[in-house]
């Protein structure tokens, strides 16, 4: 058998290199299977019930609608059950929202004079979900009709392969290291790099290795961290919402991606070692925003959160130390947390989110209870960035 083959080599550099070669071919053979016939991901089906929910109205009148022909009966259609994609859900909403006395209800774009929501996910600790977090924030919020652009700022690309997408396999390798980088052998338009993801309304800015150049390249750039700014603002007509995955460390991309974003999003374990490592993590962030200040860099946020993930209601100690949090930072810990899951971590395994998830193909309670979590830390988010319009 292939995967019980020995790896031998004489010295360790051909040892370690037949390794990685090794885990590369498993890795995408595992998700060829994940991911069959054509190794792309597609949204699950959506029942009604869902549906109406998604789309802000009662199951009742989404049925009317399509009696009434108001909307067309999706292609998933019988006389036994209606099954919607997410495709089709997004143009549903396009019909209610001209139908509507409150378009917004149902199309949550902003409007003129609301400004681009760029938010931050960052941490320098592993292990806090940070990644996993962003990409449920950013699934809750497409589903709900917002237009969202990931920027995987971390050379990792973790979040880029939670999106089904290897930049080089597919696109030709462009990355938001294009975008940002000054090389002109090697910049492109960042309209140039955005792809679109299987959800609708969900696109993202990939990352691979060669995001790591920027570092070397910043050292000569003064205003290097202006360049994921000025990047977002060739395409923030696109867009209602940017989410921004930094990497687990506080390094040049991460101060990229603070000067860019209109608020910050700090996830964190309700762990000794995690609220220890935080406080550093605090103490050097505030140090280096002293320093982007010096340099002309207006940090400006509209909030700045802490949210509590892998949490577990359950377990005393644990909930002893987001009690600790929640009397020393108040309102400065989101109300909201993101449950530690047996649902999330299975999904994630497969490089998805609890929203691709059929619910008959797991346990029904610890969906409904990770489901539940993770759209009340989306519905918060979505408050945050409503408030910050000024629609209350």
């Amino acid at each position: 058998m292939e995967m019980m083959t020995p790896i031998q080599a004489d010295d360790p550099a051909k040892l370690t290199g037949l390794m990685a070669n090794k885990l590369k071919t498993a890795v995408k053979t595992h998700l060829q299977q994940a991911f069959a016939p054509d190794n792309k991901k597609v949204m699950r089906l959506i029942t009604p019930a869902e549906a109406a929910e998604l789309l802000g109205v009662s199951l009742p009148y989404l049925r009317k609608c399509h009696t009434d022909k108001t909307l067309p009966e999706p292609e998933n259609f019988s006389k036994q059950q209606r099954r919607y994609t997410a495709k089709e859900l997004w143009s549903f909403r396009q019909i209610l929202a001209e139908k509507s006395r409150t378009p917004s209800k149902h199309l949550p774009w902003r409007k003129e004079g609301e400004a681009l929501q760029v938010w931050q996910f960052m941490n320098f600790k592993g292990g806090c979900s940070k990644t996993t977090a962003t990409v449920h924030a950013a699934h809750y919020l497409a589903l709900h009709g917002f237009r969202v652009l990931l920027v995987d700022m971390d050379p990792q690309g973790s979040l880029t392969g939670m999106c089904g997408i290897d930049p080089h396999a597919e696109f030709g390798g462009l990355t938001v290291y294009n975008a940002i980088t000054k090389m002109q052998d090697s910049h492109a338009p960042m309209s140039e790099v955005i792809k679109e993801t299987f959800l609708p309304g969900l696109s993202i800015a990939p990352a691979d290795l060669m995001l790591s150049e920027f570092k070397m390249e910043s050292r000569t750039d003064p205003l290097f961290a202006t360049r994921l700014q000025s990047a977002i603002s060739e395409v923030q007509d696109q867009f209602d919402v940017v989410l921004i995955d930094s990497p687990p460390e506080l390094d040049i991309l991460t101060l990229t991606g603070m000067a860019s974003a209109t608020s910050l999003l700090i996830p964190m374990t309700p762990s000794m070692m995690d609220l220890a490592s935080t406080a550093l993590f605090l103490e050097l962030a505030s140090t280096y925003m002293s320093s982007l200040a010096e340099r002309g860099i207006n940090l400006d946020y509209d909030h700045m959160r802490f949210l509590v993930t892998r949490d577990e209601p359950n377990d005393s100690p644990s909930q002893q130390l987001v009690g600790f949090l929640r009397a020393i930072f108040t309102d400065r810990v989101m109300t909201a947390t993101s449950f530690k899951s047996t649902a999330v971590s299975d999904a994630t395994i497969l490089k998805q989110s609890v929203y691709e998830l059929n619910r008959a193909d797991v346990n029904r309670d610890t969906y409904d209870r990770a489901r539940a979590s993770m759209d009340a830390v989306g519905a918060e988010i979505r408050s945050m960035i409503q408030t910050t319009w000024g629609r209350g």
